[in-house]
């Protein structure tokens, strides 16, 4: 095996997630760079991200003279990977059915770890994913590290199968990534890392699930004429007139058609946010935040919070909770009063939380509603 820029990339990454395991020395520098692909990036997804993106770039130079038929599996990938995400939000929603929970709220389990999650951000295969690893590596993975493990228990037995759609994908993006040069090497290691991330931590309609994705749909659609461009920026080499920004065109319809194939992934990404969106503003409760709190113990006192109601039905408790609370703030503050207080809580969702109360959009959203 030849050593090539490549593989020296792919060994650097490999060692960069390994300094990342073992100490937080490179964190002030890897925390704010992933930040904004990884959805908020933590320390546990910078190792995942790092030595995946090392292992697809190491992989793919062994045994070159392996003649296959890499786009054919870049459309598998693509097809599994959609098929993981969807399926994770299903799972999401059964789940919550089977449990009685509403579907615009976020849950929060306490037990060995606490854990979340919600149609907006599930981490239903994550948790899994987190048993698996719990088990085999537990001694060595760091307090900081949240492998969502106590949402386990409430995991419908089918949902664990969904998981093996993750190695699946892997094999065949590392089969898809064969035979490229360089740039897409490196661009279809790096979608394809953050759909895995995505799907299993976030789910559809999470940043590094949308990313990975529609990313690997625009390299299967234009990676070589992204080649092609980044030759162009390094080397000055010409660009084909099939990769130019509007390439060439018989009449208007050709035109459209040729528009829609280039600009597609684009047009997906889209939609998808535009998706999770809506679903986060339809499902938002602004008047008040209502926290079910089951099997509540005894001793649970909520006198730093905004309380406007408490009631109380059999195992669970509710309390209303004034809305100008952060929707954020609120739930990591109440995993102090709440942490082995109960078997867990749900809490509804408010997106415009994260808005001042004077921000033109929270203003619109109340006129409408009204």
């Amino acid at each position: 095996m030849k050593i090539n820029k490549t593989i020296l990339v792919g060994i650097l990454f490999i060692i960069i997630a390994g300094v990342l395991f073992i100490s937080d020395i490179l964190n002030p520098i890897i925390h704010p760079v992933t930040h904004y692909f990884l959805m908020g990036s933590s320390k546990g997804k910078d190792i995942i991200f790092f030595g995946l993106m090392g292992f697809f770039l190491v992989s793919t130079q062994l045994f070159k003279g392996f003649k296959i038929d890499s786009d054919k599996y870049l459309k598998v990938t693509i097809t599994l990977g959609s098929i993981t995400l969807i399926l994770g939000i299903l799972v999401e929603v059964y789940f919550r059915c089977n449990m009685g929970i509403d579907l615009n709220s976020i849950f929060m389990v306490m037990g060995k770890s606490i854990s979340s999650t919600s149609i907006l951000h599930t981490h239903i295969l994550k948790s899994v994913f987190g048993e698996v690893i719990s088990n085999l590596m537990g001694p060595f993975i760091g307090s900081e590290i949240n492998t969502g493990v106590g949402l386990y228990q409430y995991i419908p037995g089918f949902a664990k199968l969904i998981i093996l759609l993750l190695p699946m994908t892997g094999i065949t993006l590392l089969l898809a990534i064969r035979n490229k040069r360089f740039v897409q090497t490196f661009l279809l290691s790096f979608f394809g890392c953050c759909l895995l991330i995505g799907a299993l931590d976030g789910g559809l309609f999470s940043t590094p699930a949308i990313t990975g994705i529609c990313g690997l749909f625009l390299m299967h659609r234009n990676g070589r004429c992204i080649e092609q461009i980044v030759d162009y920026i390094v080397k000055r080499e010409k660009v084909c007139d099939e990769c130019k920004i509007i390439p060439p065109f018989k009449n208007k319809t050709e035109l459209i058609i040729v528009l829609i194939k280039r600009y597609l992934p684009y047009i997906i990404a889209a939609l998808i946010i535009i998706l999770r969106f809506s679903i986060a503003v339809i499902g938002a409760n602004t008047e008040y935040y209502e926290v079910d709190v089951i099997n509540p113990s005894d001793n649970i006192e909520l006198d730093g919070f905004p309380v406007e109601n408490v009631t109380h039905d059999k195992n669970k408790t509710t309390y209303i909770i004034d809305s100008n609370y952060n929707e954020m703030e609120l739930l990591n503050d109440l995993k102090v009063p709440l942490n082995k207080s109960c078997d867990y809580y749900t809490v509804s969702w408010n997106i415009f939380s994260y808005l001042e109360p004077s921000h033109p959009i929270n203003n619109i959203y109340h006129q409408l509603k009204n």
